[in-house]
């Protein structure tokens, strides 16, 4: 019914059913895995008004077993990509998979898929850290850039009281880069590619 994949791996079809709406993938080395996609096969749909809520279960150290809400897949998005680096363990949520054993290796992490009824997969708030970009490396690149020029130029303020006058020097008022920073942002979210013309 589902498939779970790594780049660089073959696809794993073979999901342990655990109880008769839970499924679980072991995910070896998960230390090395940045994206994990989860998805229908295609061969079984969901039931009518169901879907499956996705979960990401790392060793968990002194916090024991730990689930985090990755998100969900329906018929109508038979597939999900999901960033697992840099979750953290330990910042879990309720999950429906109780207290399963625990994988015995220490770098086996695990995925879940929990069949639910697709009201509740809507009232449920995924960590955040988990949702892939949809943003390029370039505009992320700017934002990140334009954030630091703006902190950067802000350390320098001074009021007007305690400046000294220098007649070699110009200065910029910070309203002025805020509206340029501003202006550069709402450009760049309406069209990455403004500056090229």
């Amino acid at each position: 019914m589902f498939g779970c994949l790594v780049a660089g791996r073959l696809v794993q079809t073979d999901a342990q059913q655990v109880a008769s709406d839970k499924f679980v993938f072991n995910l070896p080395d998960y230390e090395h895995v940045n994206h994990v996609v989860v998805f229908l096969l295609g061969t079984v749909p969901f039931p009518e008004g169901l879907g499956g809520a996705v979960y990401l279960c790392v060793p968990g150290g002194a916090a024991g077993q730990v689930w985090q809400l990755l998100g969900f897949i329906t018929n109508e998005k038979p597939s999900a990509i999901f960033r697992i680096s840099g979750l953290k363990a330990g910042e879990g949520s309720s999950h429906p998979f109780g207290m399963m054993d625990a994988p015995a290796a220490p770098s086996m992490a695990q995925v879940g898929v929990s069949v639910e009824g697709l009201h509740l997969l809507a009232q449920q708030t995924p960590v955040s850290s988990s949702a892939v970009s949809t943003l390029d490396s370039f505009t992320q690149f700017t934002q990140k850039m334009l954030d630091s020029l703006f902190n950067f130029t802000s350390s320098f303020a001074l009021s007007q009281s305690q400046m000294s006058p220098n007649p070699s020097e110009m200065f910029i008022p910070a309203s002025s880069i805020r509206r340029w920073y501003e202006n550069f942002q709402r450009r760049l979210m309406q069209n990455p590619n403004f500056w090229k013309t």
